[in-house]
């Protein structure tokens, strides 16, 4: 007996500053839910999420994804031509029928645990992390004090708040200065896709820096500038963890900045890296050593510095949601690691399962 398919909702877009990256994320996934064996595992419909956090139908979702004209996102208006106001109203027509959700949003409204929590008061499964890991793994002040008690290393580093700033730059600026020196990374606390981080070599630049990390961010965080190769780790799984095999990441440009990162010919990836096995081996479990501290599981990607001539190696964050482009490290991983992206995407909804059942189990056992 051939069972019905799975019905799946897609979902991407989001309302944060990596609302295009989700675009392309989604178009890669849904590519290999819809190859292979998955063809007659799943029925899988789009749902897409615009830049002012309103929720589309499939129709829409399908041509966003086609980069055909969208009409209805242009006016914003009802068919009876009310405008629409921005923010959640309400699941749109199919979200019901859905069966597991695969949530491919980056950034706030999405990898930091508010979409999560709906899937979660919906009772339904979803790919990736709960509440908890999602947010955590988000703000980097939650993150890296997490990492910290888990004594993981890390590169020197300040958690600040937009307030000092205002109240006594002076001294904000010199207390980083004592503390980091230059140069350093200005990163506001929430944001991904390195959207809002900038280098500082002086005192103008940081200046400079806190303040665009500052509109996007009250939290913010600073870290001391390392000479270092950056590798990166894919970890997969529930209750048994994995990791795959080391990439890195190599570029001409200064630091890794949403350019390079997003534009082709700017940087390439080696996969494997080049590093000593026993220095992989180490990734790996700090990566999902990683995962533990903050409480995420489904997937995650985990950076790293590693000074070569030295041979530290220090955690640099969690990607709870990592990204899924034609050029994004996560699926490559796996890929080089002997899963294709038609398996890796359907343990992803194997894994979403996994986690509802554990979690409505112990809601079970405590009742």
């Amino acid at each position: 007996m051939t069972l019905p398919p799975t019905q799946l909702g897609l979902v991407f877009g989001g309302a944060s500053g990596e609302h295009a990256v989700s675009i392309r994320s989604a178009a890669t996934v849904l590519a290999g839910l819809r190859g292979g064996a998955n063809a007659g595992r799943y029925g899988v419909s789009c749902f897409y999420i615009d830049e002012q956090g309103r929720w589309w139908p499939p129709a829409v979702a399908q041509r966003v994804l086609n980069g055909d004209p969208v009409p209805e996102l242009s006016g914003a208006a009802d068919p009876a031509g009310a405008s629409l106001p921005a923010g959640f109203r309400g699941l749109p027509e199919g979200a019901l029928e859905v069966e597991v959700w695969f949530p491919v949003l980056h950034g706030p409204n999405g990898e930091d645990g508010t979409i999560q929590g709906l899937f979660t008061l919906m009772q339904v499964p979803f790919v990736g992390s709960g509440v908890l890991g999602s947010a955590v793994g988000m703000d980097k002040q939650a993150m890296k004090a997490a990492f910290a008690a888990a004594g993981l290393p890390q590169v020197p580093y300040l958690s600040l708040d937009a307030s000092e700033l205002q109240a006594d730059s002076e001294g904000l600026l010199k207390q980083i200065e004592t503390s980091l020196g230059y140069p350093c990374f200005v990163k506001p606390a929430n944001m991904g896709s390195s959207v809002g981080i900038s280098k500082a070599g002086d005192r103008a630049a940081l200046l400079a820096g806190l303040q665009v990390a500052a509109a996007l961010d009250p939290r913010l965080v600073v870290e001391q500038a390392v000479r270092a190769r950056e590798l990166e780790c894919a970890v997969l799984g529930v209750r048994q963890l994995r990791a795959s095999v080391l990439g890195e990441i190599r570029f001409d440009a200064d630091w890794y900045d949403y350019e390079t990162k997003y534009s082709e010919g700017l940087s390439h990836m080696v996969i494997p890296a080049d590093v000593p096995e026993a220095l992989a081996e180490k990734a790996r479990s700090m990566a999902i050593a990683a995962c533990r501290a903050v409480a995420a599981d489904g997937l995650s990607r985990v950076d790293f510095f590693y000074d070569d001539s030295s041979g530290e190696l220090w955690i640099n964050e969690i990607n709870t949601l990592p990204g899924f482009t034609s050029q994004s490290m996560y699926p490559m991983l796996w890929q080089a690691s002997g899963l294709p992206l038609e398996d890796l995407v359907h343990e992803l909804v194997l894994g979403a399962r996994e986690s509802f059942a554990q979690r409505h189990h112990l809601r079970g056992a405590t009742a």
